[in-house]
């Protein structure tokens, strides 16, 4: 099994960005699971791309991005940045990953100077402790075969991730309430910059958000070969502060699946309760025929 601390830092490596131009940055890609670059991938670097465009003291509040063609992990990936806009309050970035000449991911990403508002949030639902429930090193090899739960395993390793019910794959054939949580935090101690907890937040808000379309119809994912997927777009809004090293609980669900597309939307929240991110999702889901 891949040392989780190695895993971390080659993923930390993975989203330092080369500086090219003023406005242009190179990223390296890595094999995924399936034949192109995953999707969180190419979301956090776009957003690293940003933010090193933007003034220290704003933060990202949003993004929202569209996933325009596979990624090919053989190849490195060119990040353009637009400075959109610079008002007093808000910084606007444009981004446009291009692979081969073509581009292949769009990002469009909000960042704010921190002031006080008004303040409520939706309350934090029931869920099990994360320090309960089995490691991914545990539960995978319990629901998928022994060579491709070690694939996930070292997909995964730089982030602990477990899932509070068994996962899609381990309930294939049994339609089920299409809403499920994991809890997830890095496999390691991050440094204190705010943008960096921000963008590995994004990089694992695409592993899961697309499992509750899954579980609505007893379907197990690419693990199993019974449905076939792919992120369309990704929308996320950061509403307060959050360490990403830290238990972060994402509770998704799928409120519509039709016309061979699914929509999750998710609340993450801390371990204490406070609502820190929102995710909405929609992706490609097909039986493969």
């Amino acid at each position: 099994m891949p040392d989780p601390h190695t895993a971390l830092d080659g993923l930390l490596d993975l989203l330092d960005l080369e500086r090219i131009e003023r406005d242009i940055f190179r990223g390296q890609s890595r094999s995924a699971l399936v034949p192109r670059v995953f999707g969180g991938q190419v979301a956090a670097q776009a957003l690293v791309a940003a933010g090193r465009t933007v003034p220290e003291d704003r933060h990202a509040h949003s993004l929202h991005a569209y996933f325009l063609r596979p990624g090919d992990p053989g190849a490195p990936i060119v990040y353009n940045v637009d400075r959109i806009r610079d008002g007093r309050s808000f910084t606007t970035r444009r981004v446009v990953a291009v692979q081969h000449g073509q581009p292949i991911f769009h990002l469009s990403a909000s960042f704010q100077t921190y002031e006080e508002g008004l303040d409520h949030q939706a309350d934090m639902p029931p869920a099990p402790d994360p320090e309960s429930l089995p490691t991914p090193e545990e539960m995978l090899p319990r629901h998928l075969p022994r060579e491709v739960a070690d694939r996930l395993i070292e997909a995964r390793a730089a982030v602990d991730l477990r899932y509070a019910d068994v996962p899609p794959w381990g309930s294939v054939g049994q339609p089920r309430e299409p809403r499920s949580q994991v809890w997830f935090r890095t496999n390691g101690k991050l440094a204190d910059d705010p943008l960096l907890h921000v963008v590995l937040a994004t990089y694992v808000s695409d592993m899961t958000l697309l499992d509750s379309i899954l579980l609505a119809h007893g379907r197990g994912g690419w693990a199993v070969g019974d449905v076939v997927g792919a992120s369309l777009d990704h929308a996320m809004w950061f509403h307060r502060p959050f360490r990403a090293d830290e238990w972060l609980l994402y509770d998704q669900e799928s409120p519509t699946a039709s016309g061979g597309r699914g929509l999750g939307q998710a609340r993450i929240y801390t371990q204490d309760g406070r609502l820190a991110i929102s995710v909405i999702q929609e992706g490609v889901v097909r039986v493969p025929r």
